[in-house]
């Protein structure tokens, strides 16, 4: 028994991964181990089947009913054919509906709701211009409410009294000092993300306000990564950013 899953990612939002999996959670935490896309997959929904494979099925009835569908390109003159489809994930659901409903299994169909953070990422990935842009300050405060607005230049002004420099970039603005990355810091719509420019087993974070994300994909540099939503958060805040140019002056 395993799953037919439909995967999502907004790095690509015009195609869905569609493959077979014993564990598909499983299997989707290890394709976001790679760091060659700049968001992770997500489960968008799973069909349940009695035997390994049946995705090749699919696959099958897919390329028959439109063969430019599927994602197939050659490297070195050796053909790849991938499980990436030039569908929506709507097309992609309804598909699984009918096979589900022809065989009266529409029990073993789930589609699976995003977590916050998906469509966090979902949100920040239809604000970006895949084309040439010059990313300013402006073009990442666009996605913010004004108290996160108010939250950001508060902690700008901070940073620039610790001598960090923010030079925006297309998913973070990077506050440098003597032209290294000391910070990352994301806007979001309700938060701030930060990333602190230091390995793992390297931050001193008695208060334990950080995580560890050395093992998860991420934007920023570093291996610790925090949210911060208020002003009150910003002095804790700064102690770490200490660390961090301190670590980089040596």
């Amino acid at each position: 028994m395993g799953y037919i899953y439909i995967l999502t990612n907004p790095s690509f939002e015009d195609y869905v991964k569609i493959g077979y999996a014993d564990d598909y959670k499983r299997r989707v935490k290890e394709l976001n181990r790679s760091e060659c896309t700049p968001f992770a997959f997500r489960v968008y929904a799973v069909y349940e089947v009695d035997q390994r494979l049946t995705d090749m099925k699919l696959h099958s009835i897919i390329d028959k009913l439109n063969p430019n569908l599927r994602s197939i390109d050659n490297i070195d003159g050796k053909k790849r054919v991938r499980e990436f489809y030039k569908m929506s994930k709507e097309d992609a659901y309804s598909l699984f509906e009918a096979i589900a409903e022809i065989n009266g299994r529409e029990d073993k169909l789930k589609l699976i709701k995003a977590t916050d953070k998906e469509k966090e990422e979902e949100e920040i990935a239809k604000t970006l211009d895949n084309g040439d842009k010059n990313y300013t300050e402006e073009f990442h405060l666009n996605k913010a409410e004004t108290d996160i607005a108010e939250v950001y230049y508060e902690l700008k002004a901070q940073l620039n009294n610790l001598g960090l420099i923010g030079e925006p970039q297309k998913f973070y603005i990077a506050y440098k000092s003597e032209g290294k990355n000391c910070v990352d810091v994301c806007v979001l719509k309700h938060k701030l993300k930060m990333w602190f420019n230091l390995s793992k087993g390297k931050l001193d974070d008695p208060q334990e306000y950080t995580r560890d994300v050395s093992n998860i994909g991420h934007w920023g540099n570093g291996d610790y990564e925090a949210l911060i939503a208020i002003k009150e958060e910003i002095p804790y805040i700064l102690e770490l950013v200490k660390q961090v140019i301190k670590s980089v002056k040596q």
